[in-house]
């Protein structure tokens, strides 16, 4: 579904990305691991046309996205939830979710307002509040919601769980699970990896910029050696 080629980023003279590759393929839950600094979000801010990479392709369904504006990005089918949350904070949680919302002909099962609802209860609750006046969690399952509101292929989670609670993370997992059990294709960045494990197909680590290594979960929990010098685990 989606194929990243020989990506190569800088900022300014300071490149980032060297030659990164990788694919999540249709109905699949793909991780993007490393420390801090590595690359992983200059990796999605290239795919998602925030940033212009300097050489490579980004190929979405066969299609090639790379140099495209980020709202093209988005209309192809591809939501993200952005590290931060970056919720509107003088806008209501109903007006969060409209602010983004697009219907996709394609899909039988849409997203709307009552279907989020149902599957973030709590946002139910606080529809009548404004981004600023949610917690951290609520702020994260609103930014979460609003990406499922554009009716998404491929949905992109920054740094899903930073800087929660171990409950709350808890709930952020359990959404992702039930969202590959609905078979979106998901794309998440995260440092909890005994989560990540469970729910994820398959994973790719960064170092510096470049794929050090991937394979599947059970690869990666036998692989203490890898957990250790690239994850710091």
């Amino acid at each position: 579904m989606l194929e990243v080629r020989d990506l190569e980023t800088a900022y300014g003279r300071s490149q980032v990305l060297f030659g990164v590759s990788f694919t999540v393929e249709a109905g699949t839950v793909v991780t993007l691991l490393g420390r801090n600094g590595m690359g992983k979000t200059t990796t999605v801010r290239s795919v998602m046309g925030m940033m212009r990479p300097r050489s490579g392709q980004v190929l979405f369904e066969g299609k090639p996205l790379t140099g495209l504006p980020s709202y093209r990005v988005a209309q192809a089918g591809l939501g993200l939830v952005p590290e931060g949350r970056q919720v509107f904070p003088n806008l209501t949680v109903v007006e969060n979710l409209i602010a983004t919302a697009a219907t996709r002909r394609q899909q039988s099962k849409q997203w709307t307002l009552q279907r989020v609802f149902q599957f973030f209860p709590n946002l139910a609750e606080r529809r009548g509040n404004y981004g600023n006046q949610l917690s951290g969690g609520e702020q994260q399952m609103l930014a979460i919601a609003r990406a499922l509101m554009t009716n998404p292929r491929l949905l992109i989670l920054d740094e899903a769980t930073e800087g929660l609670a171990p409950l709350i993370r808890h709930d952020i997992f359990r959404s992702i699970e039930q969202l590959k059990a609905e078979g979106l294709s998901i794309l998440v960045i995260d440092k909890d990896l005994r989560a990540l494990t469970r729910v994820a197909h398959r994973h790719f680590v960064l170092e510096k910029g470049r794929v050090v290594w991937s394979g599947t979960s059970v690869e990666l929990e036998a692989n203490a050696d890898i957990q250790h010098r690239y994850l710091g685990v």
